[in-house]
């Protein structure tokens, strides 16, 4: 069922790091009629390096009868010896102390190119996973972005755990008990929509990062107990967010809020777990009010002070700390919703 197709290591970190600068948000090059995802697949896979220093490895696997692509960072040592990573020293599955952190970009691929949780962060891998859509959207293998419609949550979400359970250690070396998620709009909606309420309970005591996006469960809650008891959630988002995302951010909160005091937790120890803000007054992901791309990197770089034990403070956004209980925060106050048109349908 799975089978990794090839590990082709282009030493071409300039071509790779280049993309977001030669695409737009919604993916399209000028005056070519190829899918956001063939242009994704002209650009070569291989070798570079993080910001932090470490290793970027940029490969392809078969999953479920889908390429995944995806990026992983971590020191070379970790990487598997089958990878030919210079320096590497893992044998294939073998585990470490360190963990993940999962990223799913938002409509169109922006944070795959940009690649905002590649450091190393509180003994968290960074690894980031390309849609298998023509358009690069999560949950919607095939047609324009449809907003809050991901009809294929379901089959991306068993996708991205298949590739966690049995492609990733055949990469890199990790603790398979210590893997948080990280989602990004769209990426955000099928984490919350699908993968959470479906597979969380297989990666229990860690946490989930819902940047400026976030759906109530579109599936049945898998063994609920398992993961919203331990599980961190923290919704991030601004004052002028898309509208449809202004109705779907709210709900969500509320459904797992919901999930929470159903298995039993009272409201002091679902505050402790599941946190929102929406502090900002940017735009969609501009949680640094200035940028999309810098507002999403902001609040990376915070991920440990906001889903590992910190407190909350994110130098950049005018909060004491953005780690708020939901209890009595549901209705996010927003700013006025104004008509935006085709804004709203591409929840990049």
């Amino acid at each position: 069922m799975l089978s990794i197709r090839s590990l082709l290591l282009f030493l071409s970190a300039a071509a790779v790091h280049g993309a977001p600068q030669q695409r737009n948000r919604n993916g399209n090059g000028r005056g070519t009629a190829q899918t956001p995802q063939q242009q994704a697949s002209a650009l070569p896979e291989g070798i570079s390096r993080a910001t932090d220093g470490s290793t970027i490895l940029d490969t392809t696997a078969t999953v479920n009868g889908v390429d995944l692509r995806f990026k992983v960072s971590a020191p070379a040592n970790l990487f598997t010896t089958s990878t030919n990573v210079t320096g590497a020293r893992a044998r294939p599955g073998a585990t470490s102390n360190a963990g993940l952190n999962v990223l799913l970009h938002g409509d169109g691929g922006q944070s795959f190119f940009d690649f905002p949780n590649q450091a190393v962060q509180g003994g968290l891998l960074g690894v980031v996973i390309l849609a298998p859509s023509e358009n690069l959207l999560w949950g919607q293998r095939a047609g324009p972005p449809s907003g809050l419609s991901r009809d294929d949550g379901a089959a991306d979400s068993l996708a991205v755990r298949d590739l966690i359970r049995e492609v990733l250690p055949q990469i890199v070396s990790f603790d398979p008990s210590n893997i948080f998620f990280t989602g990004v709009s769209g990426g955000a909606l099928t984490l919350s929509g699908f993968f959470m309420p479906a597979h969380l309970a297989e990666f229990p005591g860690t946490g989930v990062l819902l940047m400026c996006g976030a759906l109530a469960p579109q599936v049945d809650v898998v063994d609920a107990e398992g993961f919203i008891a331990n599980s961190k959630i923290h919704f991030q988002s601004t004052k002028d967010e898309l509208v449809s995302l202004q109705q779907s951010i709210p709900e969500a909160i509320v459904a797992f809020e919901n999930i929470a005091a159903g298995v039993g937790l009272n409201a002091a120890q679902i505050g402790q777990l599941q946190t929102v803000d929406n502090t900002p007054n940017g735009g969609h992901c501009e949680f640094d009010e200035l940028g999309f791309v810098s507002g999403i990197q902001l609040i990376a770089d915070n991920f440990v002070n906001i889903m590992q034990g910190g407190d909350g403070v994110v130098q950049g956004i005018d909060a004491p700390t953005v780690l708020t209980s939901v209890v009595g925060n549901e209705n996010l106050q927003f700013a006025v919703a104004r008509r935006r048109g085709v804004e709203d349908s591409l929840l990049i």
